[in-house]
């Protein structure tokens, strides 16, 4: 089953995303045509290889991106559009995995990768606003516990101390919801229109001097010293190559694809909800819960409620209002009434682990994906930890690297049955309470 083309339009944003109908315009890029040489050559048009393009194009070197769809097309244009603090596991769980010293570089990673989000959206003018502050919900007292002992050690250990603690009462008047017993407001992230920061990314990077082309999908890569990337329509001759592709890999890499599962996930965006919707967000915060199948949401500039969440378990997408509208009314029951006026899915890629996968599959070839629902900071970050290997530095590259990355049991062909297996016992237990 080829993900690029199962659920979607070929070339085209999803029709029902809130995002894609509130995208920045620009003119497409071509498709790929007939021969070119590069230094480099990208493949995947998300925050991954749009960063790496631009910080390559920056650094002086000749970049060619193939997009099979359109830039932000995937995961990038589709998700909730969360900054997140640090990496996607905790620093407690990094200590015991790593050690400390690990542990804080990897700490120090994150914030670096909030701040480059920051950073390029200012330096290159985008027409992105970065709101301050995501608030974690937390379903039981222990996890408040949790919660609160970990913003204390935030703040002691690592010099954080952006997190408020929040008891069930100032939970409740922040997110308008009487089913959480507590949390914590984190005002170091943030969160933004994601379709708009990838367009934003490839706008800089073609004004940069990067070669970008969409409606251009990989079908196969002749290795060697040098490499040969083909499409329908063309081929690009490259030294180093850099695969960006995420959820969507297929089979252009088998050792990357036995550690990185594509998943999918869904969101749906109400009607416009006027001043009522202080009553569901107080402040213009995003919000997740601590669910396994993570419940997550915001406010849209225009105040519609975009809520994702739900639970599926094939690779084409399920009825997404009935998907989403379940746990969405388990947190807002008073939006029983609430018109829906999109709804989309999109395959994002985790890891065993949960952190991010990078690679080097061969000398000369990078690769990066797995981010496990971190991606906005994490993946812009990677793909210039990308950029800069190629270059020469590889050091923060050679980090991430580093750790270790088991392949998902069953092999490529049995690894589905199993998580599905696995996400119905986590999901049951989120049902019970345990």
């Amino acid at each position: 089953m080829n993900l690029l083309h199962v659920n979607d339009k070929a070339g085209e944003y999803p029709a029902k995303s809130y995002y894609a109908a509130t995208a920045t315009a620009y003119d497409r890029f071509p498709i790929l045509k007939g021969e070119r040489r590069a230094d480099v050559c990208i493949i995947g048009g998300g925050y991954t290889g749009l960063s790496a393009a631009l910080h390559l194009a920056e650094s002086g070197l000749d970049v060619v991106l193939l997009e099979a769809h359109r830039v932000g097309f995937g995961a990038s244009g589709r998700n909730g559009g969360q900054v997140g603090s640090g990496q996607r596991q905790e620093q407690d769980w990094l200590e015991k995995q790593y050690g400390h010293d690990v542990a804080k570089l990897l700490w120090s990673l994150g914030e670096d990768a909030k701040a480059l989000v920051k950073e390029m959206i200012a330096r290159h003018q985008m027409p992105v606003t970065f709101y301050p502050g995501v608030a974690h919900a937390c379903w039981t007292d222990s996890e408040v516990r949790h919660s609160h002992t970990y913003a204390d050690k935030l703040r002691k250990e690592y010099g954080y101390d952006h997190i408020q603690p929040l008891d069930q009462v100032e939970i409740r008047d922040l997110i308008g919801s009487r089913s959480y017993k507590g949390g914590d407001i984190d005002m170091g992230a943030g969160h933004l229109h994601p379709l708009n920061f990838a367009i934003g990314m490839a706008k800089a990077a073609s004004a940069a001097g990067a070669h970008l082309f969409e409606r251009s999908e990989v079908h196969h890569i002749h290795r060697g010293k040098t490499h040969v990337v083909s499409t329908h329509s063309g081929r690009v001759t490259c030294d180093q190559l850099i695969l960006a592709c995420n959820g969507y890999l297929g089979g252009l890499e088998p050792q990357v694809a036995a550690r990185v599962m594509p998943i999918n996930n869904f969101i749906v965006a109400t009607e416009p909800l006027g001043e009522s919707a202080k009553s569901i967000l107080a402040q213009p915060v995003a919000v997740a819960d601590t669910k396994f199948v993570v419940n997550y949401w915001r406010l849209s500039e225009d105040n519609r409620l975009l809520f994702g969440g739900g639970e599926s378990y094939g690779y084409r997408f399920p009825d997404i209002v009935k998907t989403v509208s379940k746990p969405m009314l388990e947190v807002y029951p008073q939006l029983k009434d609430t018109r829906l006026d999109f709804a989309w899915g999109g395959t994002l890629a985790i890891t065993m682990n949960r952190m991010p996968c990078l690679m080097r599959p061969a000398s000369n070839v990078l690769s990066a994906s797995g981010y496990s629902g971190h991606g906005v900071a994490m993946a812009t970050l990677a793909g210039k930890l990308m950029a800069m290997a190629v270059s020469g530095q590889a050091q923060q590259f050679d980090v991430m690297a580093s750790l270790p990355q088991s392949r998902f049991p069953g092999g490529v062909a049995f690894r589905w049955p199993l998580l599905v297996l696995a996400m119905t016992w986590f999901s049951l237990r989120d049902r019970l309470g345990l």
